[in-house]
């Protein structure tokens, strides 16, 4: 496959603030609507216009059950903040926002458990765990601006993916609304349950296709003691995915490696060369030996403190910076063996961030036309890739998830059962379902 060149806008730490508002993010009408309340039975709901925000997920359900009798399409979110993610939505005749079921119902700081219903802010649930010296290690993109029902439904990952795993790792209860205005218990509030079929499961990663959540039960992890993440520029992009192999071998066992690619390293004021990142996380005896054993190394950089959480927080940033900065801009992410990695960042002359320790792989492009191109010559090579960010007047099932997998009858299968009538967030599952 032949390089992609693209014209990119240079950006640098500092310009990528966690503070930094999403394009997408949902908006009033520049001319405000009166607010007004209403009753549905004994429900009482906050609608502004065609927008729905229940405030229990008792009205939630009812929501639904009443469009799903009538045979009334639904568009269901909560901060809009992915609004660019996966695929277009198909216009609902209902508007639902879970942001208004935002309260935390139950916290056990002993147990290492916690409560909150889906609306809830997961910038401000890190907050309210931080106070307790605890977390919830997910990361990624929007993830300052998205709700958790948001960062659930999204299967939202980042860096942190290698050492912590993802929502299906942390999330061990959930209740979630369907289509004919039932609410549904899956799991509980203890780490470890075996009892029956994990239903919520299905949930993580669906984009709101087959029910709302109305709640998420999280296990937690103290945030650890000390963290250190050191940056490994070089001139050669094989040197680097060695040295990141090598590392997951270590005694150290580092929670993100990752590779940029010298397009990538040069938008984050860094060296234009490929470059090794690995955070390490622990007590100061890991900080400690991390320093010893990379110090002595030419041209590696150690970051602590501030200037590590910034660097973090760029990368975290990179999506919405690109996506405010180009009208067209598009975001494509790929799957591959851990060994196949080098080869598929190869292929780019974009930034392309390769996550060495799960084979996966984001590249950020000008136009969708070459973010699909890259999609389709992975796939064709036995990669699984979708385009994970683009402007709506690009998407297409085609194009956003060309090879969706032999268990896609499956999902199929799935969301008649949920949604037999195909009412709820039509077309979000990247234009398929």
């Amino acid at each position: 496959m032949a390089p992609h060149t693209e014209h990119t806008v240079k950006y640098t730490i500092s310009a990528i603030s966690p503070r930094l508002r999403p394009r997408n993010a949902a908006k009033l009408p520049p001319q405000q609507p009166r607010l007004k309340h209403c009753r549905s039975g004994s429900a009482k709901l906050l609608r502004l216009l065609d927008l729905i925000q229940p405030e229990t997920p008792e009205d939630l359900s009812a929501e639904l059950g009443r469009a799903g009798r009538a045979g009334r399409s639904i568009e269901l979110f909560g901060n809009h903040s992915k609004n660019a993610m996966a695929g277009p939505v198909t216009a609902g005749v209902v508007r639902i926002s879970t942001k208004n079921l935002n309260q935390v119902v139950q916290y056990e700081p002993k147990d290492l458990t916690i409560s909150v219903r889906a609306g809830i802010r997961y910038a401000d649930l890190s907050s309210i765990l931080a106070a307790n010296g605890q977390m919830i290690p997910l990361d990624g993109a929007y993830d300052q601006h998205a709700t958790v029902g948001g960062m659930v439904a999204a299967n939202i990952s980042g860096s942190r993916r290698r050492g912590y795993g993802t929502a299906r790792d942390w999330v061990i209860g959930m209740q979630f609304a369907t289509m004919d205005g039932k609410l549904v218990q899956s799991g509980g509030m203890v780490v470890k349950n075996v009892a029956g079929l994990d239903m919520g499961k299905l949930m993580i990663g669906s984009f709101g296709t087959l029910a709302a959540i109305t709640t998420v039960n999280f296990k937690l992890a103290p945030i650890p003691a000390a963290t250190i993440t050191v940056v490994s520029p070089m001139e050669d992009a094989s040197k680097a995915f060695h040295l990141a192999a090598d590392s997951l071998r270590g005694a150290l066992n580092p929670v993100a490696v990752d590779v940029l690619n010298p397009q990538l390293a040069s938008l984050l004021g860094l060296e234009p060369l490929h470059t090794l990142v690995l955070a390490y996380a622990g007590n100061a005896a890991v900080v400690e030996r991390t320093i010893r054993e990379f110090s002595s190394r030419n041209g590696v950089q150690i970051l602590r403190g501030q200037q590590e959480t910034d660097f973090w927080a760029a990368v975290r940033n990179i999506t919405p910076h690109h996506l405010d900065a180009n009208s067209k801009g598009t975001v494509s992410r790929v799957s591959v063996p851990l060994k196949g990695a080098e080869k598929a960042m190869g292929t780019l002359s974009v930034p392309c961030l390769a996550h060495a320790g799960s084979g996966v792989l984001r590249a950020w492009f000008q136009n969708a036309p070459a973010a699909a191109a890259w999609v389709a010559t992975a796939t064709q090579q036995g990669a699984r890739g979708v385009v994970e960010f683009s402007p709506n007047s690009a998407k297409s099932p085609e194009s956003l998830w060309p090879a969706p997998g032999g268990d896609f009858e499956i999902m199929k299968q799935v969301k008649h059962m949920f949604d037999p009538q195909g009412l709820l967030n039509q077309g979000r599952l990247y234009g398929r379902i």
